[in-house]
């Protein structure tokens, strides 16, 4: 498989966003004496000389560093604050009550304040514990919205944007789509059909498609005829050959004959698309010169449909006309023909970007 670079439109950009997390401490810190079972005066000496800098200056003793505080200790406080009450902050938290009352007092221990007025009707949250329910719910909402934000992420669906020309969209699209599901059921594919090939690449040189199919010739984007944007590096890669054919009305009068030469369409009225840059447009202009009438039909469904009811000839990709040649409705004139490429083109910025290597893979599977 082999990948190829041309220069073209405007460089495309993608952008990713995170979100920084904040941990947040709160803590009261704690300092305490005491001495040791069995110490002497020589302890007690070790202890002043550590307690005294140079020349005898006392040096204040280091605070504790206090615990962390616990999400779970939090909201058993919140729940007896808001009830009053340990059995009733029991029930609604599903805990047995001295697991709460044990959490409460492990709380108090850690700052080192009565949280709660402990009374025979209840229990009434104390000036420390007003401020610390303040902390407290908002620490719990962020802790909250940091969970949420968390599993949001793990279940976001990564999505490709793929563009196509709708003369090819509706035939070979689905294939590669079927394929691409089947190699990654969890992307989201997001397809934008565009008549107007100009538009359809401009689209893939801004970044706002991750790559596009087009049909095209030769060892260049462009090389059927057509300008890709100007000043962009686009790469591609050719998937398959698109064969044409110049499809007639069976009663045509050179339906029976045995080989045709572009000079033998004189006389004949070809159908075009009205886009003068359409890939059949082009490809007719190569192969019948301008000697020939053009009549402009629209899309290839029209063209069809028109070289059915014998307004004139169409060349046409094989894969759409391929049901009416098999049902007589149409007929092939023998006119050696051209081959188109279908041709995947993406910029640079976006082969590294994993949905957009998984379509490359499904698409040339």
């Amino acid at each position: 498989m082999e990948k190829r670079s041309a220069a073209a439109g405007r460089a495309g950009t993608a952008g990713t966003a995170g979100t920084a997390g904040i941990r947040t401490r709160v803590g009261a810190a704690r300092t305490g004496t005491g001495t040791g079972a069995g110490a002497g005066p020589a302890a007690g000496a070790a202890g002043a000389d550590r307690s005294a800098g140079a020349g005898g200056t006392p040096v204040p003793a280091q605070p504790a560093a206090a615990p962390p505080l616990d999400l779970r200790q939090l909201r058993t406080f919140e729940a007896v604050a808001g009830t009053g009450s340990v059995t009733d902050a029991a029930v609604r938290l599903g805990l047995a009550p001295s697991s709460v009352s044990q959490a409460v007092r492990t709380l108090e221990v850690a700052l080192g304040v009565e949280l709660f007025d402990r009374r025979p009707r209840g229990m009434r949250v104390t000036a420390a514990g007003e401020r610390l329910l303040v902390w407290s719910r908002r620490l719990l909402e962020q802790a909250e919205q940091a969970r949420r934000e968390v599993v949001d992420a793990g279940r976001e669906r990564t999505a490709v944007r793929l563009g196509a020309l709708e003369s090819i969209a509706a035939a070979i699209v689905p294939g590669i789509l079927q394929r691409l599901g089947a190699r990654r059921p969890d992307l989201d594919v997001e397809v934008t059909s565009q008549a107007d090939r100009s538009a359809l690449l401009a689209s893939v040189a801004a970044g706002e498609l991750d790559a596009a199919l087009v049909l095209d010739a030769g060892d260049s984007l462009g090389g059927l005829g057509f300008a890709p944007p100007a000043g962009a590096e686009l790469e591609f890669l050719d998937l398959e050959p698109v064969p044409l054919v110049l499809v007639a009305a069976p009663g045509h009068r050179y339906a029976t004959a045995d080989r045709l030469a572009p000079s033998d369409l004189r006389g004949e009225r070809l159908l075009v698309n009205v886009h003068s840059s359409c890939s059949f447009a082009l490809a007719t202009g190569r192969l019948c010169g301008p000697g020939v009438e053009r009549v402009h039909a629209g899309s290839v469904a029209v063209m069809r449909a028109w070289a059915r009811r014998g307004v004139g000839l169409a060349l046409l990709p094989s894969f759409a006309v391929a049901d009416d040649l098999a049902a007589g409705t149409l007929t092939a004139l023998p006119l050696p023909t051209p081959t188109l490429h279908l041709r995947l083109t993406w910029p640079p910025s976006r082969t590294t970007h994993p949905p957009t290597r998984a379509l490359l893979y499904a698409a040339s599977a």
